[in-house]
């Protein structure tokens, strides 16, 4: 049977002069393929006139410039035809997929625009760098810290018993030095003490791995508590992780309390405290540290006892669990400071090895938390653009649950760590809020 090679617009009829097999093989093997129409789901033939399944008809026989594609009737359809029919399918369907298309991108939902971190002063920004840059740098992928590398970025300020331009000074004592335990004490002048003064024993942050308390920001930021605070501050140089993993920290916090009810502070300090009004710091690592040492403290007392705990009050603490919280979901890759990986990283080289973050040590944020009767008041702070701040949320959350007195206290704009910037306005009203806390200890003596 001989194929259609062209069309004659004046009989209606196509001339047919070569072989089909001829035709196909001028075409190219690469040449569409022509639809079953008995079986496309899309396409119904009525008469004549294809329907797509929208119901709306179009024309079998039309081309793309209009003009019918009709073979003679003996020869019904012919590959001329067969040609065009095909291209006119092939760019309805492609009309129809390209209006699916738009009209999918239209009833999409807009996803919620990422969160946009605060302004932060330049001296801020170049101070976070350094730090986060030395923190990335330090810790290693097989869980260990290059201790010499991270020193570069980790500036470190010297105790002097001669006071400051704020008039604090400060002494390095010693607790237990075959652990190498010791602590940085800092105090006003002698002649600017009164009557006796309240006592922190300040814990720091750092991933439970970095730091100390004589890393300068740290330092600086005791000695700021110390002035506006109006208290003796005990900054502790717990054994740090991965070297000394859960519980070291948490036995070095009780250790110094023993050590302070034993022996109290030196007797060169100049200054008169009161162990009665003893608050727990910390930040951070050190938030979670001083939790778990007031839990301690208080489940299992020394004999002998002249330190009652006040309060504790918790910077940002960090606590954790194996949920990925909307707020570390939210915030990954925006905020500065804290991420997963870093966070992840933190939780493997402090936990008990074989262990998750649902431990204990981390997870004190459902109601399997160990909070003995006498668990002293609390202030958690919270910062807008931490992601640890749904773990911190609940900790309160299962503190006010199970009876204990806690403020919870937000900062809607503050990074992880804001405080120990005095140039940002959130770290300066931090400070008047836990100076408040503190003297509200008084009434309830």
């Amino acid at each position: 049977m001989n194929g259609c090679a062209r069309y004659s617009p004046s009989t209606g009829t196509s001339t047919c002069n070569a072989p089909f097999s001829s035709d196909l093989a001028a075409r190219g093997s690469s040449a569409f393929r022509f639809p079953d129409l008995n079986s496309s789901p899309d396409l119904r033939h009525t008469e004549g006139h294809m329907t797509d399944d929208t119901g709306l008809p179009f024309d079998l026989f039309s081309t793309t410039a209009g003009a019918p594609t009709r073979c003679s009737a003996e020869r019904p359809v012919c590959p001329l035809a067969r040609t065009s029919l095909e291209s006119t399918l092939f760019h309805h369907m492609e009309a129809k997929r390209s209006q699916a298309t738009a009209n999918a991108e239209i009833a999409r939902p807009v996803p919620p625009a990422l969160p946009v971190p605060p302004a932060l002063p330049w001296t801020v920004r170049l101070q976070l760098f350094m730090l986060v840059g030395a923190y990335d740098l330090a810790l290693r992928a097989d869980g260990t810290v290059n201790r010499f590398l991270f020193s570069f970025g980790d500036r470190q300020t010297r105790a002097s018993a001669r006071p400051d331009a704020l008039g604090v000074r400060s002494a390095d004592v010693t607790v237990d030095a075959s652990r190498g335990l010791w602590a940085r004490v800092f105090s006003p002048a002698a002649d600017q003490a009164g009557s006796p003064l309240p006592v922190i024993v300040y814990t720091h942050g750092g991933g439970f791995a970095l730091l100390s308390p004589a890393s300068t920001p740290l330092d600086g930021m005791c000695r700021r508590f110390c002035r506006e605070l109006g208290a003796v501050v005990v900054s502790v140089n717990y054994r740090l992780a991965p070297e000394h993993r859960c519980p070291a920290a948490y036995d070095d916090g009780v250790q110094v309390l023993r050590h302070l009810s034993a022996t109290g502070l030196p007797d060169d300090l100049g200054v008169s405290v009161d162990l009665s009004r003893c608050f727990l710091v910390g930040d951070s690592a050190g938030g979670n540290i001083a939790h778990h040492v007031a839990q301690r403290w208080i489940s299992s007392p020394p004999t002998s006892n002249s330190i009652r705990l006040a309060g504790i009050i918790l910077l940002q603490p960090y606590f954790g669990g194996e949920e990925r919280t909307e707020a570390e979901l939210r915030l990954e890759g925006v905020a500065p400071v804290v991420n997963m990986q870093r966070s992840d990283w933190s939780w493997r080289a402090f936990l008990p090895e074989g262990t998750n973050r649902d431990h204990p040590a981390a997870h004190v944020t459902d109601e399997n938390a160990e909070l003995p009767e006498g668990f002293p008041p609390a202030m958690v702070v919270v910062g807008g653009f931490d992601s640890l701040q749904d773990w911190q949320r609940r900790y309160a959350g299962v503190l006010q649950r199970k009876g204990k007195s806690v403020q919870l206290l937000e900062f809607p704009e503050a990074i992880h760590a804001f405080y120990m910037f005095p140039e940002l306005p959130d770290a300066r009203k931090l400070v008047k809020e836990m100076k408040a806390f503190i003297q509200s200890s008084k009434s309830n003596l």
